[in-house]
């Protein structure tokens, strides 16, 4: 297999556990690529040079799969250099509550072989992709896994989010924001603010108010092909924009547009990993001493 491999920071705690990749990768691995910027924090452990990427160049679809060494904020970050090639992302958890990063370090050899010899299964994940008339803001990464929110800045006061679905009015939600989920968000910011935990195979996405100052304002689930228009407006000139966790500043008044991206993310799964699974061991859902 042919194999890239993405961090974002290295610390002197993570040693062992990136070592255990580095070994497995290059004794088993027919060829093993590094971003760039991580190999120059790791290459001390390395006992051979290999070739790297960036975000320029480098990835193709000719790769088999993309490790992500981290946590959930990793993998965020990796789907930025992914992009529309349709690899496969698998996730080391070296972060804390890891939802998306599902290997623990104590599995991440056994995760690999069984990787390495085909026994992993692909969960595809929507994306939400974001538009306005000035089509240079939000490009070329106007993409979004979890999340895309709209929310105020440099104010304590609420804005006004004048939300439309496929061209009808749904509300103007008074509040600090407006959260916009798909499922593999709807465990994130999303849930935080209340919004319904989804299914990662759902065909849907979640409108969350963010602190809503009109009371009778709830979470509302619609269906993925569902075109929203969003247009803020505030005591401020400007709101943010955010998309997973890359922040734009736009001027009130500014209709954006949101939409299902026309290409998805695979997240590699292994067998004995599922969604459910991830819910009561990471989220102790259902938790109770009756159980």
């Amino acid at each position: 297999m042919k194999i890239a491999v993405f961090g974002q920071n290295y610390s002197d705690d993570q040693q062992v556990y990136v070592q255990i990749v580095l070994n497995t990768l290059t004794a088993e691995a027919e060829q093993v690529a590094i971003e760039e910027k991580y190999l120059s924090q790791i290459a001390h452990l390395l006992k051979t040079s290999l070739p790297t990427f960036n975000a320029e160049g480098g990835l193709d679809s000719t790769f088999d799969l993309f490790l992500s060494i981290g946590g959930d904020g990793t993998i965020l970050r990796a789907i930025t250099y992914i992009r529309d090639l349709g690899i496969p992302v698998l996730g080391i958890n070296l972060g804390r509550l890891g939802f998306l990063a599902t290997v623990p370090r104590d599995d991440i050899k056994a995760a690999i072989e069984d990787v390495l010899n085909g026994n992993y299964l692909i969960e595809e994940r929507t994306l939400l992709q974001v538009q306005e008339a000035n089509q240079e803001t939000f490009l070329p990464l106007n993409f979004a896994l979890n999340e895309i929110t709209v929310s105020r800045k440099n104010t304590t006061s609420m804005i006004t989010v004048a939300t439309y679905l496929n061209d009808e009015y749904l509300t103007s939600y008074w509040a600090d924001g407006l959260i916009v989920a798909t499922p593999t968000g709807s465990t994130g910011y999303s849930l935080s603010c209340g919004g319904p935990v989804i299914m990662p195979n759902s065909n849907n996405l979640a409108l969350t108010p963010i602190a809503p100052h009109n009371l009778n304002a709830r979470p509302l689930v619609i269906a993925d092909d569902t075109v929203i228009k969003l247009k803020v407006s505030g005591r401020e000139d400007s709101h943010l924009v955010s998309l997973d966790s890359r922040i734009f500043t736009l001027k009130n008044e500014t209709e954006i547009t949101l939409q299902k991206a026309p290409f998805t993310i695979k997240m590699a799964q292994l067998p004995k990993e599922s969604f459910l699974k991830t819910l009561r061991n990471k989220m102790l859902w259902g938790e109770d001493r009756r159980n």
